[in-house]
């Protein structure tokens, strides 16, 4: 067997020695640099956008005949909510486990000129219940398209001084409640590609506390829920279609609603008590407008953003110096 050298050594270099490997690499890695242009040219358009936000907020959507079904409303955020949505000519519907504190939310909504109004006795803990519930909801009122996961329990006391069935009573109400109502009206949203889910956070869901340790857990929980909820409809939807269901979590500081016995709060005039009643307006608000997370009061979603990348230590520094807090509700000892 002979070689032509001469030939062989006619082959320009790069061409003689390239694989076909080494093409599909240079192409991908060509492709790779267009992707990281286009990412930073989306990073500047959003970072613009969102400082243009904050100016210019997006238009309050429209909620005439939305079915909105709103959990725990026989008081506080919930009964608060009611009204508000009712104000927007929605049908409200209103799940509460205490039929007195619920009849006195549709009671009041009456009395305001609103028709509208049905009320249904469901312990949201219990799956079957709920499933129960809202298949009544079904037939005698249609499809839920604004669903508020707002019932929930803050037991306060420290770690170790709370029972197990605490715990459990704790997560079923604030956690897996959520679950079983989505699994009952999510669905349907789907289907009609039309919906939008509201959970009750707290920022004991952002920032942990002592003397609340479960209720801060469960909290986390509802936010990691949301967002993760949100990422799978956004990204896997079937129908190859965009989704327009919107979430929307929301993150309170201590709300005066009977859940808070014992605050502390070294700066009331920068973390007071808020009124349910304001905390309820802005829930609205923020949901009219899309928005996806909101902390009552504001700057505390960016805040923690930003303390996020200092020290430690320095961060506890700062939370000793604050001073902000549940002491623990002696009478549940």
């Amino acid at each position: 067997m002979t070689i032509n050298i001469k030939e062989s050594n006619n082959i320009p270099p790069l061409k003689r020695y390239r694989s076909k490997s080494m093409s599909n690499s240079v192409a991908y890695t060509s492709l790779l640099l267009i992707e990281l242009i286009l990412l930073v040219i989306k990073f500047i358009y959003t970072t613009i956008e969102s400082i243009v936000r904050l100016f210019l907020p997006p238009l309050e959507k429209s909620l005439v005949d939305e079915i909105v079904l709103i959990t725990g409303a026989g008081h506080g955020i919930g009964r608060e909510l009611a009204i508000l949505f009712a104000k927007q000519n929605a049908i409200i519907i209103c799940w509460d486990l205490d039929e007195k504190g619920n009849a006195e939310t549709e009671q009041m909504l009456k009395i305001k000129g609103y028709k509208r109004i049905y009320k249904y006795k469901v312990d949201v803990s219990n799956r079957q219940e709920v499933l129960d519930a809202a298949n009544l909801v079904k037939q005698q009122v249609g499809n839920v398209t604004v669903l508020v996961n707002n019932a929930g329990i803050m037991p306060c006391r420290p770690m170790f001084l709370q029972s197990h069935e605490t715990i459990e009573k704790i997560f079923n109400v604030n956690v897996l409640a959520h679950f079983w109502a989505l699994e009952a009206f999510l669905p349907s949203m789907i289907e009609n590609n039309h919906g939008h889910v509201i959970a009750l956070s707290s920022m004991c869901g952002v920032i942990g506390l002592p003397n609340v340790v479960p209720y801060c857990a469960s909290k986390f929980a509802v936010r990691g829920l949301m967002e993760a909820l949100y990422e799978e409809l956004r990204v896997g939807d079937t129908k190859n279609k965009k989704s327009e269901i919107k979430f929307t979590t929301v993150y309170p500081i201590m709300v005066n609603t009977g859940l808070v016995k014992k605050p502390r709060n070294r700066f009331p005039f920068l973390l007071d008590m808020q009124a349910p009643e304001k905390v309820a307006n802005i829930i609205v608000k923020s949901m009219r407008r899309n928005y996806k997370e909101v902390s009552i009061p504001w700057m505390l979603m960016p805040l923690d953003r930003i303390s996020r990348l200092l020290p430690g230590k320095f961060i506890q520094n700062v939370k000793d110096f604050i001073d902000t807090g549940l002491d623990p509700h002696t009478d549940e000892f």
